[in-house]
């Protein structure tokens, strides 16, 4: 299992994504809408470890999620 990430909007009731996504009919996704309502807040630290995770994620050094599942559980 790999997992993909993309942005997208809500458009007369249904998720459209921003860009091109190729997805096979039936594949199960999970979305993470932006809310707000709600926030959360980092200290200067924790935003350059998620700014420098996001830009490895954008030059591709990514793990599949079942390589992630097995990390956790050691």
């Amino acid at each position: 299992m790999s997992v993909r990430i993309f942005p997208g909007h809500v458009q007369d009731g249904k998720i459209v994504p921003d860009a091109e996504v190729s997805l096979d009919e039936g594949t199960p996704v999970t979305v993470i809408a932006d809310s707000p309502e709600e926030s959360f807040s980092l200290s200067n630290e924790q935003e350059a470890e998620l700014l420098d995770a996001i830009e490895a994620v954008d030059r591709g050094e990514v793990i599949s999620a079942a390589e992630l599942l097995t990390r956790l559980k050691t």
